[in-house]
């Protein structure tokens, strides 16, 4: 991402209804994985750290960032408690075996649409996982919903489910579950797309917080999702969400 949006990112993830939202959403999914006590969790694009306290739930958290600017936002957001290296998927990678770094819990939240290869990414993320470990990775969905906010967020890509399958089968491992989510608000999401087309513009209307009113309204649509999500998958969303296992044979069971 460009520094602007880091820094963008750094002022709004707090509070905006959209990242709330998504962290109740993952830590609802994630409290269903039956995940190790005390896992060793990596997140994958930590970015400016909205996500770390929500995943130190579940265990001890290390991130990967490439983007300095990010990584002192981090810092200063989170009193530098918690192990982000600089790095670039995927071959730069600052974590390894060797060393006795493997993880339970890999993530890649909405950051493999960043990466030019996405599949040597995912990849390279089979040789740190530990024994029946799990990727959860999301992305943003529906590439008819491309636009120029795409385009300032340096993405190289919106998924399908059918390409975000191709691609997961392509680094070798298996899906063990896939959905859309962020589908209540998806009508929103085509219409602001059609907005920012129509007028030209550069980046979505919907960066900065709304209103109080607003912000609460639509982050409990979004955060209702992870009732649902609990019992079934969702037919269409502006994201996508998949659980990733190695096949059994590759794990060793």
């Amino acid at each position: 991402m460009s520094p602007d949006a880091y820094l963008e990112m750094a002022e709004t993830e707090t509070e905006h209804w959209w990242f709330r939202g998504r962290r109740d959403v993952l830590r609802s999914v994630l409290r269903r994985l039956a995940l190790p006590a005390g896992a060793r969790v990596l997140e994958v694009g930590s970015g400016t750290g909205g996500n770390l306290d929500m995943l130190a739930e579940f265990g001890r958290v290390s991130g990967l960032e490439m983007d300095g600017t990010a990584r002192a936002l981090c810092s200063q957001k989170t009193g530098g408690r918690f192990d982000i290296r600089a790095g670039r998927c995927p071959e730069d990678v600052p974590f390894g075996v060797e060393t006795g770094e493997r993880f339970d819990l890999i993530c890649f939240f909405d950051c493999l649409e960043h990466i030019a290869d996405d599949v040597g990414s995912l990849a390279r993320m089979q040789s740190l996982l530990a024994p029946g470990g799990v990727i959860v990775v999301t992305v943003p969905a529906c590439p008819h919903l491309w636009s120029a906010h795409d385009v300032y967020l340096r993405h190289f890509r919106r998924y399908s489910r059918a390409s975000l399958t191709q691609c997961v089968a392509a680094a070798g491992y298996e899906i063990e579950r896939v959905t859309y989510f962020n589908s209540l608000l998806f009508p929103l999401a085509v219409a602001a797309r059609w907005f920012d087309r129509l007028f030209r513009r550069s980046r979505s209307t919907g960066d900065a917080v709304p209103a109080h009113p607003l912000n609460a309204a639509l982050y409990r649509l979004f955060s209702a999702e992870r009732h649902w999500l609990a019992h079934a998958a969702l037919p269409y969303g502006v994201s996508l969400l998949a659980i990733l296992r190695t096949p059994r044979e590759s794990a060793g069971e």
